[in-house]
């Protein structure tokens, strides 16, 4: 089974459902996405699997959310999901992708659903 993690080690969310993965015997790839952001595509991608709008998955309380005008409620999906790839702070962690599933890791436990 192939999982990916986005990850932020310094989110202790992102730590606990990467260590609850491996305590399941899951060696996930890891993609600290603040270093690494998803493209467009596959963001998208990953919003279609969650079942969710762009704006759900963004961290509102973020400067780069003021700074960007991102509260203007015109933007549409792409412009959304444009600026979280552009400012991946934004994205909210930790995000897991397994089995053609994605789960939001808040709580942890969360990503047990889709293993």
């Amino acid at each position: 089974m192939s999982v990916k993690i986005y990850h932020n080690p310094r989110c202790s969310k992102s730590r606990q459902t990467l260590q609850l993965l491996q305590q399941q015997g899951i060696a996930p790839e890891i993609i600290e996405y603040l270093k690494t952001p998803p493209s467009v595509q596959e963001l998208d991608d990953i919003l279609q699997k969650l079942d969710m709008e762009p704006r759900k998955l963004m961290r509102k309380n973020e400067a780069a959310y003021k700074a960007n005008g991102l509260d203007d409620a015109s933007l549409d999906r792409q412009a959304l999901i444009a600026a979280m790839v552009d400012h991946p702070i934004l994205i909210e962690r930790p995000l897991v992708v397994a089995n053609g599933k994605a789960a939001l890791g808040r709580p942890p436990e969360a990503v047990l659903a889709i293993l």
